[in-house]
């Protein structure tokens, strides 16, 4: 046995044995405690649970929870992790003890260039920095008189999706609506920060996506570094390195953008775009602004980047999918876009109050495949005691199921049934008031671009039914459809793309 092999062997004993001694005195810790925690699975020595969350967690802790009850406690390696899978239990955390419970833990691979210290998705919310991004979100970029500004930047990119369609209609090609989706989405929102496109076409889109998911698995793949305390400078699975990687070809094009626009605003004839980089640095030229240089902008704009992009996309699959694999449904939302816009004609943001069956489509398929199944996870800051009497101990983190809430047998009647009509008459909306549809958060962890997103699936999803019939390939009827899922990241989307071949309807 050579010195590199026994090396090998020996570091794995000790960590191995490391492991032992940390779960024997968690245990003995555990069970001096008075804290009664929910109950949940048995969890195995040194490993905990996390076997048993399987391929697709979402479905996993689903199932669980039908066992174990609403909120349930895991053991994910050395890490105690609360679920909670009920309305009734999602209004305590995001609501009654929202203030105790929105803190966050930080992803190993997420220390890289100290992201985790300048994003407003994992900066403590007791925080200033936090609470001064939130207000900038809540207050500057994302209100309706911002998005009201570059509205204009986004029809034209809506124009040039029914271009892209137009020509396929013309070959009888099938298009991959997630590719178009993220094409399209990506550009609305580069020209909603930036007045840019950032792809120019498909495979330009392919090219930012690979990053968008690269980054999105490093923030919500299972990584061992995470459940391990001891591997945390280790990186086993390379997961900090190739969010590295991703975070610095970002950062290399947000310097080229930022540093244009500063030369371009010395300009005597300089006209402000309206859009979100404006705001920022105007923010940051103010005399009183020591938070909101450069370096923070980015960061910043790291976080609306890859929040609005994959996502948003996959929603707009989704709601495509179903909408396809239930023609009555389809044919009800066309005669209502129709009758609202006129045939063939695509839809501005000033339609979208018109149009209340096109945003229960938009609400139903968010309850059905929220793009986050799992949200971002939370920590606990201390221990708090919910109104059935079991304890959330201080430090561990909590998991909201929006996949297991929004199928909720005691919310909703046919859970698995895609039934747009339950929201018709209703108020219940995505806001993070109604705790049985909350698939962008609610509390303080609520996501700030919410306004846009919807903004962008309502756009996309009404145009494209309004100036096209679809139809599937190779004589594929719509009740053949794959509607599976896979989780990749923190993402839900199809397990098989939706390509249709779009008809062209004569305006």
């Amino acid at each position: 046995m050579d010195a590199v092999t026994s090396n090998y062997y020996y570091y794995a004993l000790v960590f191995l044995l490391t492991c032992i001694i940390i779960h024997v005195l968690t245990s003995l810790i555990n069970g001096r405690s008075n804290h009664k925690l929910p109950p949940g699975p048995y969890p195995r020595p040194i490993v905990g649970n996390l076997f048993q969350l399987g391929e697709n967690p979402h479905r996993s802790l689903s199932n669980l929870a039908k066992i174990h009850g609403p909120i349930m406690t895991l053991k994910l390696g050395q890490v105690t992790t609360i679920i909670i899978s009920s309305p009734e239990m999602a209004k305590e955390v995001l609501q009654t003890h929202d203030h105790s419970l929105s803190d966050r833990p930080i992803p190993q691979s997420l220390t890289v260039l100290d992201h985790a210290y300048y994003g407003i998705g994992f900066l403590p919310n007791s925080s200033p920095l936090w609470r001064y991004l939130r207000r900038i979100c809540n207050n500057q970029l994302f209100t309706n008189k911002a998005l009201d500004a570059s509205k204009f930047l986004r029809q034209k990119k809506l124009k040039e999706l029914v271009n892209d369609v137009y020509h396929s209609s013309q070959t009888g090609e099938a298009i991959d609506i997630g590719k178009a989706a993220f094409k399209t989405g990506i550009n609305f929102l580069s020209n909603t920060i930036f007045s840019i496109d950032f792809a120019q076409s498909i495979n330009d889109a392919g090219d930012y996506k690979d990053i968008v998911v690269s980054i999105l698995k490093a923030t919500g793949s299972p990584n061992l570094a995470d459940f391990f305390p001891l591997l945390r400078f280790l990186d086993p699975q390379g997961i900090k390195r190739s969010y590295g990687i991703c975070i610095r070809k970002l950062f290399v094009l947000f310097d080229k953008l930022i540093e244009e626009r500063l030369k371009m605003r010395e300009g005597v004839n300089y006209a402000t775009n309206n859009d979100m980089l404006d705001a920022l640095l105007d923010i940051s030229q103010e005399e009183d602004s020591k938070v909101m240089d450069k370096q923070q902008i980015k960061h910043l704009l790291h976080d609306l980047f890859v929040a609005g992009t994959d996502t948003t996309s996959y929603s707009l699959e989704w709601a495509m999918a179903e909408l396809i694999h239930n023609p009555d449904i389809m044919s009800k939302a066309k005669k209502e876009v129709e009758e609202a816009v006129g045939i063939g004609n695509p839809v501005t943001e000033s339609d979208i109050a018109t149009l209340p069956y096109l945003q229960a489509i938009i609400k139903e398929t968010l309850r059905l495949h929220p793009p986050a199944p799992l949200l971002l996870p939370r920590k606990a800051k201390v221990s708090v005691e919910l109104i059935n009497g079991y304890t959330i101990p201080k430090g561990a983190n909590i998991m909201i199921n929006v996949f297991a809430i929004g199928r909720h047998q005691e919310t909703w009647e046919n859970p698995t049934l895609f039934s747009p009509d339950r929201f018709m008459g209703t108020n219940v909306d995505v806001k993070g008031k109604d705790f049985q549809l909350t698939p962008f958060g609610s509390g303080r962890r609520i996501c700030p671009g919410l306004p846009l997103a919807m903004r962008m699936l309502h756009l996309m999803l009404g145009t494209l039914i309004n100036t096209f019939d679809w139809k599937l390939e190779n004589g594929m009827k719509p009740k053949e459809m794959n509607m599976e899922d896979v989780i990749g990241g923190n993402a839900l989307r199809k397990k098989d793309p939706l390509r249709v071949i779009p008809v062209k309807i004569i305006n």
